[in-house]
């Protein structure tokens, strides 16, 4: 049976300065972040697909980044493996305190239920933002983070503070005023496109904030959101383009109302289903 060691050991071997692969000894920790943001994207495309067959693939692919990183630290006397595994396993004892709670040493600790695992959580998080010197809320909240994502975080971080509406109609009214907003631009953007462009854009960023704080308030995650919407715009207009086929006449020969009418017979067909 294989163990991490001897991924560990292969992974020494690749990066062997005599007998190891070019490609990898070539690498960095900066020229191997695309792989692992494409890695973690791959994992979740295939536990949203269900194909579990594919699953331990996919996660021997994302663990291989972290073994990467990890002999990298290690070459350069900055950590190894074990450093991480002894990092994660000490935080996730210090934020089970519910789980991992030593009677003869510690109070337990009175969860009941997830509000009261939130707030801990919470809390523990805040103290270790502390012991980091880290003094605004939206410390260590990380730039590379997908955009929806990130706004997300800003604002949940935000709201446990108490910035933040505590009914659902304001937060509906700024989407609309956002959108409003939008609109005002676009409508001088043909007296002056070089001065109206970047304001359009600045507009639709706040516009997308405001959706996706409507989406925080709804309980939904955006990006999971979004995924499931091109998912399924993807598997329509592949519907489209199959009518389109048995149409014999070329897709852009087609008029929008033609189109339009394939679009629905596709929603009539998922609908039936």
């Amino acid at each position: 049976m294989a163990d991490i060691q001897s991924l560990l050991t292969i992974m020494q071997q690749l990066r062997n300065p005599d007998s190891g692969c070019p490609w990898d000894l070539a690498q960095d920790f900066a020229s191997i972040v695309p792989f692992t943001l494409e890695e973690a994207y791959e994992v979740v495309d295939t536990i949203e697909r269900q194909a579990w067959e594919e699953l331990p693939d996919e996660l021997g692919d994302l663990l291989f980044q972290v073994v990467f990183y990890c002999q990298l630290g290690q070459e350069q006397g900055k950590f190894d493996f074990s450093t991480v595994i002894e990092r994660i396993s000490d935080k996730l004892i210090r934020r089970h305190p519910h789980v991992f709670a030593q009677p003869e040493t510690e109070a337990t600790v009175a969860i009941t239920n997830t509000d009261d695992l939130s707030l801990a959580w919470d809390k523990l998080k805040g103290s270790e933002r502390q012991q980091k010197q880290l003094h605004s809320a939206l410390d260590d909240i990380p730039q590379a983070l997908p955009a929806l994502t990130r706004a997300r975080k800003i604002q949940h971080r935000v709201a446990k503070v108490g910035f933040d509406w505590a009914e659902l109609a304001p937060v509906v009214a700024k989407v609309h005023e956002e959108i409003d907003e939008v609109l005002v631009e676009v409508s001088k953007r043909d007296q002056n496109p070089d001065f109206y462009q970047p304001r359009i854009v600045d507009e639709m960023g706040d516009l997308l904030f405001a959706v996706v704080n409507l989406a925080r308030h709804l309980k939904v995650d955006p990006e999971q959101a979004l995924r499931q919407a091109n998912q399924k715009f993807e598997r329509r207009f592949r519907g489209v383009e199959q009518h389109v086929a048995e149409n014999g006449k070329p897709i852009e020969n087609h008029t929008l109302d033609e189109l339009d009418r394939y679009w629905n017979a596709v929603k009539q067909d998922e609908n039936a289903n």
